[in-house]
């Protein structure tokens, strides 16, 4: 079993803070109820208007672990066995998924203000396939976006399709080339089109422009390329102290300004996911290319940790952003019923509601479903 590293289980938990934050937010928006007057609106943007940001920290981590793990299991991802890759990515991500979807239509028969998927957008039976075959992100761009709970899943949409066919390019790419040379070609050509993908590529659909395929996928590869890097090359103590330095500073400038000229050209994601894996590189481990390793995460998780409440986050990311917008919408009702007071409250409740939930969903479902299934598939677990 892996052991986890603490920096990035802080990392996703700030991922997943920004987009709670931000769907709070929205609700509010969405609301016509405004709550920082007086508040620069860099500082309103920063504090509540980064959930794209978090999705994007979460895309570089996950190009990472799955990567760093691949490699920990079959020693090169050339040798990566197919069938057993899927296997583990089913256990992993369908419990879960299949639950929320059985939920979510459940609550759409019933008529649930807030769950309803409108006619427009193609009704339930078009929300569940784009939901099934992942891409409920071009359902979006094509006929607008679904209701909260489901319009979550563009991430992983964008994040399932890079994986379908990732175990099948790292095999291909290594029998025709060696050592990997053409799967890093093929990751530099993901990261690259990220920015084209947010701009040009648009044709000026803003939805779109967020939700696309290669927009998302330039940091993914960013955290594949940075798992490759960790394992081969001998990263001096001088050089991860900058590295760290340059990945922190560059987070908190994306996250806390809005940098129009960055925006414009669709570098600001590209930047924010070269920074977080900055900051990988600093604190993982050296692994060889057969998966041993000089082990400084400790290290690294003193220096940037920022406490178990943010690592607790981490840990159970995805069970909190499969459920989180159920707690969303529950208590915004309940906060506009009772005249909209306390919005600092709104949002911490939110925030601990839904890490609460997503750890009673991780303890008592997804985990034990997970580990059921991987010793059905008989693939063991990582």
């Amino acid at each position: 079993m892996q052991q986890r590293s603490g920096v990035i289980d802080v990392l996703r938990g700030l991922a997943i803070a920004l987009v709670l934050l931000n769907h709070v937010n929205m609700r509010l928006f969405l609301a016509k109820l405004s709550f920082w007057q007086g508040l620069p609106e860099s500082v309103h943007d920063a504090l509540v208007w980064n959930g794209q940001n978090g999705v994007q920290i979460f895309f570089a981590l996950s190009g990472y672990l799955i990567t760093s793990t691949s490699l920990r299991r079959w020693g090169t991802l050339s040798s990566i066995r197919v069938g057993e890759f899927y296997a583990l990515r089913f256990a992993r991500i369908a419990p879960l998924l299949l639950a929320l979807l059985a939920v979510l239509s459940a609550l759409h028969f019933f008529g649930t203000p807030g769950f309803v998927v409108g006619e427009e957008t193609g009704g339930l039976g078009r929300a569940l396939i784009a939901a099934l075959t992942f891409h409920i992100n071009l359902l979006e761009a094509q006929r607008g976006y679904l209701p909260g709970s489901w319009d979550i899943l563009w991430s992983l949409s964008v994040e399932e399709v890079f994986y379908l066919s990732f175990p099948m390019v790292c095999v291909l790419a290594g029998s025709l080339v060696g050592r990997g040379k053409l799967l890093i070609v093929i990751l530099l050509g993901f990261v690259v089109m990220g920015p084209l993908a947010r701009t040009v590529l648009t044709q000026g659909d803003e939805v779109w422009r967020e939700v696309s395929y290669l927009g998302g996928m330039d940091a993914i590869a960013m955290g594949c390329l940075t798992a490759l890097i960790v394992s081969r090359v001998a990263i001096g103590a001088a050089v991860r102290g900058w590295l760290l330095f340059i990945g922190v500073a560059g987070m908190a400038y994306v996250l806390s300004l809005s940098d129009l000229a960055l925006q414009r050209m669709g570098l600001d994601m590209s930047v924010l996911g070269l920074c977080v894996c900055f900051v990988v590189t600093a604190t993982a481990s050296r692994q060889s290319l057969a998966g041993a390793a000089v082990n400084d995460q400790r290290a690294g998780a003193r220096r940037l940790a920022l406490g178990a409440p943010l690592r607790w986050l981490g840990r159970r990311s995805y069970e909190v952003y499969l459920t989180h917008m159920f707690v969303v919408m529950s208590f915004f009702g309940a906060f506009k019923a009772i005249g909209g007071a306390a919005v600092t409250l709104l949002f911490a409740l939110v925030i601990l509601v839904s890490a609460l939930l997503g750890g009673v969903v991780e303890h008592y479902y997804s985990e034990p479903m997970n580990r059921l299934l991987r010793r059905h598939f008989n693939v063991g677990g990582y």
